[in-house]
């Protein structure tokens, strides 16, 4: 008997089929799509041919009456009215691990410089994570020194602060960054480097950054020519990847360049929802 009630639970909560979407409408950077049944954030996949081996990755941003409007992490070239859409039924996470550091990713967490396979990635942290509470933040007491003697003797940092620099382009921003990353006392830097130039990327690691940083550094790289999503989701993978080491008990050292441009994806994905 005990048999028979498990077997009618499995019947009564189980899905005999799938259901699938279908793309209505694209218009600038947004789709729309009639289906599938979807929650705000979920990945879907939208199928670029019938036998649905071509695929673009899109996130779910929002509603509109009866449509699920999505937006593509990739080109949208080759999607059109009629392609198929399958929700994968979570939201978009990224693979974290200690064979991370010395390695670069896209926006999404995608290892770019290496195959994924040949790294040992043992955890999954989701991009839109909530912030921790209030009261279990630890006060700030500590010094974190970041080996550089104008800025330790006159804007000391402290372990858990935030600090903003702000100047004009070509004056030395990125360099000072990379200055950090080289000679900072923290265990872990994960660099974002947002909407630059791809010329730029290259120049930071090789030239600023250096192998000594890139030895204990992850970069996560969201370059101009990206969709508005990824340079948008680059900040969020960063702080995702510095959380899964700070959880393992590191200093890490976050930096972003630059959060203008991050600021300006978002601005650019609000405007396109609008429309």
């Amino acid at each position: 008997m005990l048999e028979v009630a498990q077997k009618y639970l499995q019947l009564k909560s189980g899905e005999y089929y799938k259901c699938f979407g279908k793309v209505d409408k694209v218009v600038g950077l947004t789709i729309e799509s009639i289906g599938p049944k979807a929650k705000l954030n979920d990945l879907c996949m939208i199928f670029l041919d019938k036998e649905r081996r071509d695929y673009v990755m899109s996130e779910v941003v929002g509603f509109k009456d009866s449509h699920i409007i999505l937006m593509p992490f990739d080109n949208v070239e080759g999607v059109g009215v009629g392609c198929i859409v399958e929700n994968t039924g979570h939201p978009l996470t990224v693979a974290v691990g200690d064979e991370l550091l010395g390695h670069t990713v896209d926006g999404i967490g995608r290892v770019t410089d290496c195959d994924e396979k040949d790294l040992k990635l043992d955890s999954e942290y989701p991009i839109e994570a909530p912030p921790p509470d209030p009261m279990s933040r630890e006060i700030i007491s500590d010094v974190l020194p970041l080996g550089v003697k104008a800025v330790d003797g006159l804007i000391t940092v402290g372990k858990g602060q935030r600090i903003g620099i702000f100047a004009g382009s070509g004056v030395g921003k990125s360099t000072l960054l990379g200055m950090f990353a080289r000679n900072t006392k923290a265990d872990i830097n994960v660099i974002a480097l947002i909407g630059e130039r791809g010329r730029e990327v290259r120049e930071f690691i090789e030239r600023d950054l250096g192998p000594e940083g890139m030895a204990r550094s992850v970069v996560v790289v969201a370059t101009s020519d990206k969709p508005a999503l990824i340079r948008n989701k680059a900040a969020k993978t960063a702080t995702s990847i510095a959380e899964y080491f700070r959880d393992k008990g590191e200093d890490v050292l976050l930096m972003m360049d630059s959060l203008t441009r991050f600021s300006m994806a978002q601005k650019l994905i609000t405007r396109q929802m609008k429309k």
